[in-house]
Parts: C-alpha cells; structure tokens; sequence
C-alpha cells in the first residue's frame, strides 16, 4: 500500500506514543524516529517499553492510561526532556469488552471503557496545553473499523470505539482553528497482540488480517493531511482515506 507522505517532515518533532511498547504503537514509534522525530513511549509494559526507547534514543514512563495523572505525567517527560510535544498518539487499547447478556462481565466492562475511552479523553486533555505551547500539532487516537460498523462479537468494543469516533469528530473543528489537528485512524484487525483468542477463527473464516505496516502508512497519511475530525478506515487491499459520513436528516 502506498501513500502520500511527503507533507510531514518528523525532523525536531516530539511525539508520544500511548500503548508504544509493541504492535502499532511500537511500529509508528520506529517511523517517526526514522524520520528524525524524539519518541516519548507510553506503556504499563515497562520492560517492553525501556527496550524500544532505548532503541530509539527516547524516552519510557509507564502510563496507565486509566488514570489521568499518568497521561500528565507522560506529556511532562516530552516537555521536560524534549523542550515539547507535536504529536500526541493515543494509541493504548485492549479487546474483550464482552456484550450486556448473560455473558456480562462488569469488570471486563470496565477495563475495556476505561482504557479505549477514557484513556483518549485523558490523554487529549493532557497534550492540549504543551502542543498550544508548540502553535499547533496532532492528536491522533486509534479507533477501529468496530467503531464505524456493528460488532456483535464483542459489543462493548465496538462501543467504545464508536465513542472515540464520535469524540474525535466533534474534537476535530473545536480545536483546528488553533492549529491542532485531532483525527482518528481506523484500523481493521491488524496482526499484533491484540487479536490473540480470535486469530484462529479469523484464518478459519477467511478474514484477512491487516498488516501493520498498513496501519504505520496510514497514520503517516493523517499527520502528512491538513484535515481535522476525520475517521481515516484502514482494511485490506485498499488505500486508507477518511470515512465518508452520510449527514444526518434535517427537520421538514
């Protein structure tokens, strides 16, 4: 898959990365270094996360993204180490939310919302004052295609993920006046961890499974684009774009 990159330049750019320590985050972490930018990796994965700083001559701190103060603390160690922060990837996330039937589970439950959706509302929270500080920058959140379609196999994910959509639509023209651009990358299954317990009856059904190299291309797309609020899908075989949202009806 090819595209377009050629508007972002990573030289003397600060990212930080949420859920960097392997899969896509840890992907999109090695691009941008490549690119000349400084990596922040976020993680609960301290031993994971230290290794690929090291890697990249960046920086680790572990970062719950369930709890605010840790996302203001992982935006302080960009400000702190790095003079600032220009992209902020809130990448962490887990599957396995489960459904509302008797398979309920109000643990899994909340684990799943909390770390899909809270962890973006916290995290946004925390990089808007170091990128204002910066004149501009780039939140990008990692959704799903189960945030655009139904996901009977696992509702709560689908929900939470719907949710990031939504919030990233209504983000997206609230803060673009000031320069920052806030957009959501929408990646169907990629093959990273996360697809653990449900690989076998993807291959057995014949789903393709996204490479993540797929998914670093497109999220390179959105920060090379000058668009805000959009819902950029990424599945097999095609070249990612934003979501083309039908309006809602008006009144009569």
């Amino acid at each position: 898959m090819s595209v377009d990159r050629s508007g972002f330049d990573g030289t003397g750019k600060v990212a930080l990365i949420t859920g960097g320590a392997n899969g896509i985050g840890a992907a999109v972490a090695r691009r941008l270094a490549a690119g000349g930018a400084r990596l922040v990796i976020a993680d609960v994965d301290e031993r994971g996360g230290a290794a690929l700083a090291d890697e990249l001559d960046g920086a680790f701190v572990r970062c719950d993204v369930r709890e605010p103060a840790d996302s203001e603390a992982a935006v302080a160690v960009a400000v702190d180490r790095f003079g600032g922060l220009d992209v902020a990837f809130l990448n962490a996330g887990v599957a396995g939310g489960g459904g509302v039937g008797d398979d309920f589970d109000p643990v899994a439950y909340r684990r799943a919302m909390s770390i899909n959706l809270d962890g973006v509302v916290y995290g946004a929270h925390a990089a808007l004052p170091a990128l204002r500080a910066r004149g501009g920058g780039d939140i990008v959140a990692t959704a799903s295609m189960a945030g655009l379609t139904a996901t009977p196999f696992d509702p709560v994910y689908g929900a939470n993920k719907a949710a990031v959509v939504g919030l990233v639509r209504a983000l997206g023209p609230t803060y673009a006046p000031e320069g920052i651009r806030v957009n959501a990358l929408c990646p169907s299954f990629a093959d990273t961890d996360i697809l653990e317990g449900i690989r076998g009856h993807l291959r057995e059904t014949g789903f393709p499974i996204l490479e993540v190299a797929d998914v670093v291309e497109a999220f390179m797309a959105i920060l090379a684009g000058d668009a805000a609020g959009e819902a950029w899908y990424v599945v097999p075989g095609r070249p990612p774009e934003p979501f083309r949202f039908r309006g809602v009806p008006g009144p009569r």
